[in-house]
């Protein structure tokens, strides 16, 4: 080894041990390292033998915090690399709409009102009261939201409430500044994805990764367009739970179930919706869709394999068809076992609480499979149901016309029961 390479060791140790003792106020450390100094003096003199201290052999144990510091330049760095590359993929949609031009006058409510000439000049009413009226229309920025692109020809995916307006028209702004109009090409019937189209070629495109294999812990990336004003804003965090069950409502009020999200700290803020969850190699595993408001890092996004088997059915139909089981049920955990004094604490008990319904649907796949009002599912082709894994999540899994086998408890016995899935009917789309 070359004094010069020997300098730069000394240099880079040297670095770290002032940086250790900083954090930990470590007197010792802090001794070593003026020790060092003085030994780099004769070595730099001309002694070409190693520092003593430095020839002491090191500990295996190794602290937990020096370990987690010596690995932050290089984790800085593999963010930094993923935004990079991912920016440029990811889009902001503006939404904009004709909205009515409101004009305030003033007008007299007596001014009809006929009064005897010889009454005139004791009882004249100048009332003026505030009324309000439509003076044609113009255009306003209404609402905004991000996507990104996962083809090179335009097709870019987002969520269903960020186009849901069919009255409205959306402008997708690319990281380079151009601006297109972009068409509605499909929004899931019961899920928060849609994709749109825009007249452009040659794109920058994201990677889709793999959600079926996620941990608590991952480190993850959001991209988006925060506020609906500043594009492209980076957050990042964990993987703070899996399968998660919320209700999410936008801003006129509307509100849908999600289920099987992924919970993150990473920040996602108002605007942010529609864009990418992105794992530490880039890949998107999740597409950012609700926020619990009045908490701080608490984010959901949709995983990113129900966008892909979207994708593709889109690509292979034309549409996306639900799986259909048709039964009303409710979870069991223990206190719904102990009020219908059920053996198991998990499935899905079929029970419906509405007296004139059916706990199963007529003419559905379940009823022709068999299945009856206190069945209890206990599995869905070995999977097991319970609160976080619902029969409705199992199911959406699934395709239309697979043969599916459910393990239920009936009468104290166990049965088999296999079911053709069927296609969910458009009256049921909006239950």
């Amino acid at each position: 080894m070359q004094k010069g390479d020997y300098q730069k060791l000394i240099f880079l140790f040297l670095i770290f041990l002032f940086i250790f003792s900083f954090f930990f106020n470590s007197n010792f450390i802090f001794s070593q390292a003026q020790d060092i100094l003085k030994e780099i003096s004769n070595f730099l003199k001309g002694n070409l033998s190693i520092p003593s201290s430095l020839n002491t052999p090191t500990p295996v144990t190794q602290n937990k915090t020096e370990f987690s510091l010596s690995l932050l330049p290089y984790l800085e760095k593999e963010i930094t690399g993923v935004v990079k590359k991912a920016s440029p993929a990811v889009v902001s949609i503006v939404v904009s709409k004709y909205v009515p031009i409101i004009e305030r006058y003033y007008s007299n409510p007596f001014e009809e009102f006929e009064l005897p000439p010889e009454l005139e000049p004791f009882f004249k009413f100048e009332f003026q009261v505030p009324k309000y009226r439509t003076k044609g229309y113009e255009k306003h920025e209404v609402g905004g939201g991000t996507g990104f692109i996962v083809s090179p020809d335009g097709l870019i995916l987002t969520n269903k409430h960020v186009v849901d307006d069919d009255k409205a028209e959306y402008t997708v702004y690319l990281n380079d500044g151009r601006k297109f109009k972009a068409k509605i090409l499909l929004k899931h019937p019961v899920d928060d994805l849609a994709l749109i189209k825009i007249d452009a070629y040659n794109l920058p495109t994201l990677p889709l990764g793999n959600s079926d294999n996620l941990q608590i812990g991952e480190f993850v990336i959001a991209i988006g367009n925060a506020l609906g004003e500043f594009q492209n804003t980076v957050s990042f965090g964990v993987i703070s739970g899996l399968k998660r069950n919320i209700v999410a409502s936008d801003a006129f009020g509307k509100t849908q179930r999600l289920e099987d999200l992924i919970q993150t700290d990473a920040a996602i803020n108002y605007g942010n919706s529609g864009g990418p969850l992105i794992n530490i190699y880039g890949e998107v595993i999740g597409v950012n869709t609700a926020i619990v408001s009045g908490a701080q890092n608490i984010g959901f996004a949709i995983p990113i394999n129900r966008a892909k088997r979207m994708i593709e059915e889109w690509k292979t139909k034309g549409k996306v068809e639900i799986p259909f089981l048709g039964i009303k049920y409710v979870l069991v955990d223990e206190k719904v076992k102990e009020r219908f004094n059920l053996p198991y604490a998990y499935g899905a008990y079929v029970y419906t609480e509405i007296k004139s319904d059916k706990a199963v649907i007529p003419n559905s796949p379940a009823e022709r499979a068999g299945i009856k009002e206190g069945d209890l599912i206990l599995e869905i082709d070995g999977e097991k149901i319970n609160l976080q894994n619902t029969l409705a999540a199992a199911v959406r899994k699934k395709k239309v016309g697979d043969v599916v086998t459910l393990k239920i408890w009936r009468d104290g016995k166990i049965l088999e029961i296999k079911v053709t899935l069927g296609k969910l009917p458009e009256n049921l789309l909006s239950q």
